[in-house]
């Protein structure tokens, strides 16, 4: 069977996408919110974390502040989709079709979290207006119709964390001497990787075929 180009595109969406809330979901309803398990060492760990904000555990602030970012990835991804087809359309290489598919799967993967997570289980990271901080939960989540949060407003899990460097700074080094160090600190899920992987990926190696379309589309409306 043969599969266009669009096909094989919305393939390894779906893919990166089922890849994707296949780990979250065995983390959420395995671990414990703040549980880390070392899996090579100390520099690769999966580390239980919910963040109500954007990728890598960046967060922007209240319930106004979650809810905006959720409409912002729908509309992020709605742009990309349009993006996508012209692309398929002006046929281009597939290297940035792939390019653009993983940027669509990353931002599909968190606003997944973000619309559902909190209708369909029973505890999750929520943000209280009266304490005006995130407040967490104890013990594992289970599957629950009840939920914990509204449409639009549950917390993203992260779990991906590489302190490839842990130390304290010797005290000779200005400002942050004798201070503790961690290289890298952000802990993060598929779906971000596969934004910055797309977005890096684009940048190198598909810059140019990226601009050609965007010229050719100034010239149009010239």
């Amino acid at each position: 069977m043969h599969l266009s180009t669009g096909e094989k595109v919305t393939i390894i969406i779906i893919l990166i996408l089922i890849l994707d809330q296949a780990i979250k979901l065995w983390v959420k309803t395995h671990m414990y919110l703040g549980e880390s398990t070392h899996v090579f060492g100390d520099w690769f760990q999966i580390a239980f974390t919910e963040n109500t904000g954007f990728a890598f555990g960046w967060s922007i602030g209240g319930i106004w502040g979650k809810l905006l970012l959720s409409l912002f990835r729908i509309a992020f991804i709605a742009v990309l989709c349009v993006f996508l087809n012209r692309l398929i359309k002006r046929k281009m290489p597939m290297g940035a079709l792939v390019g653009i598919g993983m940027l669509i799967a990353g931002a599909a993967g968190n606003i997944f979290d973000s619309c559902f997570y909190g209708l369909i289980f029973d505890s999750g990271t929520i943000y209280s207006p009266e304490m005006n901080a995130t407040i967490g939960y104890s013990g594992i989540s289970q599957f629950s119709c009840d939920g914990y949060a509204p449409f639009l407003h549950g917390s993203v899990v992260d779990m991906f964390y590489f302190p490839i460097i842990d130390c304290t700074l010797p005290e000779w080094v200005p400002i942050w001497g004798g201070e503790d160090f961690v290289f890298f600190r952000p802990i993060f899920n598929l779906a971000d990787a596969s934004i910055s992987v797309g977005v890096i990926y684009l940048l190198i190696f598909q810059r140019k075929h990226i601009g050609k379309l965007l010229n050719s589309k100034q010239k149009s409306k010239k």
